[in-house]
């Protein structure tokens, strides 16, 4: 199980892209869990949330500034490469020296670096039980990815749905697993 926070970022970004390369030429129109989206928009979604990072991390710039730099088709013709440079951007904006400790000035408000990096982390993993299922996958997670995810959800998980992002969390069998846990946290049944 990776020990840091950079290696659980890296470890959630890896296994996306293991997903992403699987998926057929006739997949990308394939509907997903996430009910508005198809293969194709979640896989737009997540690579855009990673062309963030290294402005609002590197460069301290604010949502307000970039505007709607990363609204709209973000993979062009070429999806699997263009999640491979955003998510290697990504990893190396959070990776560079100072990037963890530093303010990020999100949407929401200003947070450190390594509260941004959790929670993009933990949307990577749920994303890519999202994408598993979309393409018929495996759709098993990593326990190490679970048990961190649900660590870094559990503390704002009521207000998720609320904020539209999620549905609401739906309530765990007894004796369910990590990953039932964390999916029902999401509003997701596993």
């Amino acid at each position: 199980m990776p020990d840091t926070l950079l290696e659980q970022h890296a470890a959630a970004l890896r296994l996306f892209g293991e997903r992403l390369r699987a998926v057929a030429d006739d997949q990308w129109d394939a509907p997903t869990p996430c009910t508005e989206w198809t293969v194709r928009d979640l896989v737009n979604h997540v690579t855009g949330e990673q062309l963030w990072i290294p402005p609002l991390v590197a460069e301290g710039r604010t949502v307000e500034e970039m505007g709607d730099a990363f609204s709209g088709d973000v993979l062009g013709g070429d999806p699997v490469a263009a999640w491979e440079e955003a998510s290697a951007a990504a990893h190396a904006a959070f990776a560079a020296p100072g990037a963890l400790e530093r303010t990020v000035r999100l949407s929401y408000g200003p947070a450190l670096g390594s509260a941004y990096c959790s929670e993009l982390t933990a949307d990577c993993v749920v994303h890519t039980w999202d994408l598993s299922r979309g393409i018929g996958a495996d759709d098993r997670l990593p326990d190490g990815l679970v048990e961190f995810s649900i660590k870094e959800v559990m503390p704002y998980a009521d207000g998720l749905a609320a904020s539209g992002m999620y549905a609401e969390p739906l309530e765990v069998p007894a004796g369910a697993n990590a990953q039932t846990r964390l999916l029902a946290l999401l509003g997701r049944r596993g």
